[in-house]
């Protein structure tokens, strides 16, 4: 006897189209137009901090970067729908959601120039520093998850994983014991469709990255990741529901630079691709989108720009004069300092080490 005993799918969401038409049967109540205006002004800030920081590592004034061009709706969209006591877990390219989250741009900068103290988040923003071997966020999430529950605080979580990540163990067992237990957690799967050289294609067999959630009993949709009103959305969604259940989210996007500094996408990709990718701009169609209802125009759009550079080279400017202090490394990493590492910040005391 052969019978059927599970029949699952998989539903895509977009509400703001590449033209910027909306579907306003999905349209998010709680949107207002200075909510929209605010996601639309983040996304131009995080796109210029971006490109900053990428010519500050060309010049030798940054380390290795991970470029977020092409994401930013993705991020704008689930950090918008964050509550004030909800945490975040990123990867190591969630550069819009740490602003957003209150994290000073000065600090950012610091961090990206290579120095300890620019890791160390602080309490307010409720987030973990940058995390870059890829998949081992989601176990930290889930801990973070699991410890909200006990506690009864509340409180969601965010992770933010790659398409990549999701070919990991780490995942795997991680949304497995967020399911068993029910735990407080939002995936956000950043599908850019390349872990670095690898296409979406070549991580899995499966039809989505979404689907992945069916086989651990999660409840999973598929979103139009540069459309920052389908990803606010389904973010708001996961995170009402999630005193009861977890939830995946695949957000379709694309990278459209490197991978990270290190990286020449010209190698292992068509630039026809990318210029495909470029008609899905996910601040021009949020930008289409204003101008067509007259809440923003030429000038609104120079004013902005304006004084967001200024921001970011003010930024910039602290960041340069920063005077980072050696025995940073020491610091950070541990609840306590474990005996180990004091013997090390001991020794190098001992050998004059700061000084050469």
């Amino acid at each position: 006897m052969l019978s059927e005993v599970y029949n699952g799918e998989i539903k895509y969401m977009q509400i703001l189209d590449e033209n910027g038409n909306v579907d306003a049967s999905l349209f998010p109540n709680d949107l207002d137009d200075s909510k929209i205006i605010q996601m639309y002004e983040y996304m131009n800030f995080a796109r210029a901090v971006d490109a900053k920081l990428l010519s500050m590592q060309r010049q030798g004034r940054a380390v290795t970067y991970a470029p977020l061009l092409g994401e930013e709706a993705t991020q704008v969209g689930s950090a918008m729908a964050m509550r004030p006591n909800d945490f975040f877990v990123p990867s190591f390219r969630q550069h819009a959601v740490y602003l957003m989250r209150g994290l000073p741009l000065e600090k950012h900068f610091i961090y990206w120039r290579g120095f300890e103290e620019g890791g160390a988040i602080p309490k307010e923003v409720r987030g973990l520093p940058v995390i870059v071997p890829v998949g081992s966020q989601v176990p930290h999430a889930v801990g973070l998850a699991y410890a909200q529950k006990y506690k009864k605080t509340g409180s969601a979580v965010l992770v933010y994983v790659g398409d990549g990540g999701t070919s990991e163990g780490d995942f795997y067992e991680g949304i497995n014991f967020a399911g068993v237990f029910k735990l407080p957690l939002v995936v956000i799967i950043e599908n850019n469709q390349w872990a670095i050289s690898l296409p979406r294609k070549m991580q899995t067999a499966a039809q989505t990255l979404a689907q992945k959630g069916i086989a651990v009993g999660i409840d999973s949709i598929q979103v139009d990741g540069n459309d920052v009103f389908a990803v606010y959305k389904a973010t708001k969604d996961a995170i009402e529901t999630s005193r009861e259940k977890p939830t995946i989210i695949e957000c379709i996007t694309y990278r459209m630079s490197l991978h990270t500094t290190s990286d020449d996408p010209t190698k292992y990709r068509e630039d026809a691709e990318v210029e495909v990718w470029k008609q899905k701009d996910p601040i021009n169609r949020l930008k289409k989108y204003l101008y067509s209802r007259n809440l923003w125009d030429d000038n609104k759009e120079n004013s902005m720009k304006e004084e967001q550079s200024k921001t970011i080279e003010d930024a910039v400017k602290k960041a340069e004069e920063f005077k980072p202090d050696p025995k940073s490394m020491f610091e950070h990493v541990y609840s306590f300092v474990p005996e180990v590492l004091k013997e090390e910040y001991d020794e190098s005391i001992s050998e004059n080490f700061w000084q050469g």
